[in-house]
């Protein structure tokens, strides 16, 4: 790993590997925007790797700031009560590294935007 700032687009997971798939294409999409940033995925459970994992192992690679995207709809108890938890102990374990943390994909504007216009267009949308 080359770049001193990486983005972990972090998930809840699940048990089918497919639910993935969107995250995946996130990850590829955000390396083709900024090759200079280190991209990763995380999952809180049933997938990995864990927040912790993929941490590491940009840290190990020489990242020195990470930030942390929820791929989340919006903030519940995962995002306020787990994911601090689980911040906290990684700095505490790394404190020469910034974390910061961003709120759940689906508050910013665009998102909320992106959807909407996702929405109209499937209703606009001829019948088959």
């Amino acid at each position: 790993m080359s770049g001193s700032q990486g983005v972990i687009l972090f998930g809840h997971g699940a048990r089918d590997p497919a639910w993935a798939g969107p995250m995946q294409r996130m990850r590829e999409r955000v390396r083709a925007l900024a090759p200079e940033l280190e991209v990763t995925l995380a999952f809180l459970e049933l997938m990995s790797p864990s927040l912790a994992e993929a941490a590491e192992g940009l840290i190990a690679g020489g990242c020195q700031r990470l930030v942390i995207v929820p791929v989340f709809l919006a903030q519940g108890g995962h995002l306020k009560r787990d994911l601090p938890a689980l911040l906290a102990e990684l700095a505490t374990r790394h404190p020469q590294v910034v974390f910061k943390l961003e709120p759940a994909v689906g508050e910013a504007e665009p998102v909320v935007a992106a959807i909407a216009d996702y929405a109209c267009a499937c209703a606009r949308a001829p019948s088959s």
